[in-house]
Formats: structure tokens, C-alpha cells, sequence
């Protein structure tokens, strides 16, 4: 009757206040990037460009679980105690790794690298003229005269993306692509979230080393398989038909060889209780 509940620690509104942030930070560098691509480069050679921009964004990850690695061999309050009477190893179950010394790492780092920013022009080169209607600059210039002809009621910025955000989901490619991009990035992630520890207990690896491998080992390939997707359709110029057909038979053969991911393992641990009866 005369135990207390000591107050719950509210530090999790300030990790999700900073993931909030830099989601923030990070989403024009996709959409206006890929736009800015698309409007300013050679039709030939957009997919190289797309596909370098992809793969780069992939290298984050890898770097992110090396760091993970080399953060979870250092106690979690590093600086703090006297590790000298830490008895306890990263190989225990009990051991906390310094899990917030790589959100303090990735935030100076991405504070430096948005400085370059800063120098950009603040007008950009328009494109030539040949290339303003398969643009999104001939796009908006095209929206910009539109908006003479139509009341001004008519022209409001929520009037044209409720219009915009009707005419792309009606379109049945881009549709279609939308779900497969849903259902890839979904088991990609429950990929990555989940066989760290999954290597933990079907292998009895410690936590810094499972992420060392997953980054190692998972997130190159994925960057390469991107880079080279670029090559073959700078290469052989396909079209979209193509580019989805060559999708398609990719995306197939991979879910074949992800399948064997059924076939290896080892037998679960013996728990009283779970696995087995306490008799």
C-alpha cells in the first residue's frame, strides 16, 4: 500500500519532436530534387541522375547501423560514470549502449552539411525552350497562364491541389506504382527493423554486432541493384512500359530468393514456460 509510482520519464516528446524536425528538413530534397532533375538535365540521362541521388540516400542507413554498432559498445551513460565498475559486458542482457550519442552525431552532421545551402543562387538557370512543356517548369508556366483565363476564385492554391490530387490518383500507372512502392517499402522496413533482432536470438549475436552486419552486409547491394538500374535504362533507353516490365521481372525474382529466408535458421531457445513446460 505504501509503494509510489515514480513519474514516467518524458524525454520521448523531445526525440519525437526532433525526428518530426528533421522529417521536416529532409522532405523537399526528394520531390524538388527528382523535379529539378527532371527539368534541368538530358532526358537520357535523368535515370543515371535519379538513380545516384537514390543511392546516396540509401548510404545514410548503412553509415546510421555502423554507427549504431560502435554507439551500443559504449555504455549508455558514457562520460557520466567510471566505466572502471561496469561489471557487466555488451554480450549481457542487461546492457544499455549509448543509444543517444548517434542522434547527437547525425544532428551536428546534418547541420553541416545543410551550410552548403546557404550559397546556393537564388534564381536558378531556366531551362531552354524545347524542354519548358515536358518540364514541371512548363508545367507551372502553363498553371500561370491558366490562372488569366479562370476567375480568381478559381485559381486558389487549395482549388488546384484538390484538382492535382484528383488527376493522380485517377491515373492508373501512377496508382499502381504507388501500392507496389507501399508494399515494397513496408516489408523493406519490417526488414530492417526486425532481423537485428532476429540475429540476436536465432544466433546469439550481441546488438552491436548485428547491426554492424545488417548495415555491412544488407544496404550496399541495395545501393548498387539502384546504380545499376540507372545504367541499364540510360543504356538501353526504355520506355515506361519497359521500365515497368524490367520492374516487374526485378521486383519477381527477387520475392523467388527472399523466400529462402524460410528455410534458415536454428531451433528456438529452450524458455520454461514458452518453448517448453516448467515438468
Amino acid at each position: 500500500a505504501g509503494c509510489q509510482k515514480e513519474p514516467s520519464s518524458y524525454m520521448w516528446i523531445y526525440i519525437l519532436l526532433g525526428n518530426m524536425l528533421r522529417g521536416i528538413g529532409e522532405t523537399p530534397i526528394t520531390p524538388l530534387g527528382i523535379s529539378y532533375l527532371d527539368d534541368f538535365a538530358r532526358e537520357e540521362d535523368v535515370p543515371v541522375y535519379v538513380a545516384c541521388l537514390h543511392t546516396i540516400a540509401m548510404l545514410g542507413p548503412m553509415f546510421g547501423f555502423l554507427l549504431g554498432s560502435l554507439c551500443a559498445k559504449l555504455y549508455v551513460d558514457i562520460g557520466f560514470v567510471d566505466l572502471g565498475r561496469i561489471t557487466i559486458t555488451p554480450q549481457d542482457s542487461r546492457w544499455v549502449g549509448a543509444w543517444w550519442l548517434g542522434f547527437l552525431i547525425a544532428g551536428v552532421t546534418s547541420l553541416l552539411a545543410a551550410i552548403p545551402f546557404c550559397f546556393l543562387p537564388k534564381s536558378l538557370k531556366k531551362p531552354e525552350k524545347d524542354t519548358n512543356e515536358k518540364s514541371s517548369f512548363g508545367l507551372f508556366k502553363n498553371m500561370d497562364s491558366t490562372k488569366k483565363i479562370f476567375p480568381p476564385e478559381e485559381s486558389k492554391t487549395r482549388t488546384y491541389f484538390y484538382t492535382s490530387l484528383k488527376k493522380v490518383l485517377s491515373n492508373r500507372m501512377y496508382f499502381t506504382f504507388l501500392c507496389c512502392s507501399l508494399l515494397q517499402f513496408s516489408s523493406f522496413i519490417g526488414f530492417l527493423t526486425y532481423k537485428p533482432k532476429y540475429m540476436e536470438q536465432q544466433y546469439g549475436q550481441s546488438t552491436s554486432k548485428s547491426n554492424f552486419l545488417i548495415g555491412l552486409t544488407s544496404l550496399p547491394p541495395v545501393s548498387l541493384g539502384i546504380f545499376l538500374g540507372g545504367l541499364i535504362m540510360k543504356k538501353y533507353k526504355l520506355s515506361i512500359v519497359g521500365a515497368t516490365k524490367f520492374a516487374f521481372m526485378i521486383s519477381f525474382i527477387a520475392y523467388v530468393i527472399a523466400l529462402l529466408h524460410f528455410f534458415v535458421g536454428c531451433d528456438n531457445h529452450v524458455v520454461a514456460g514458452m518453448t517448453v513446460s516448467y515438468e
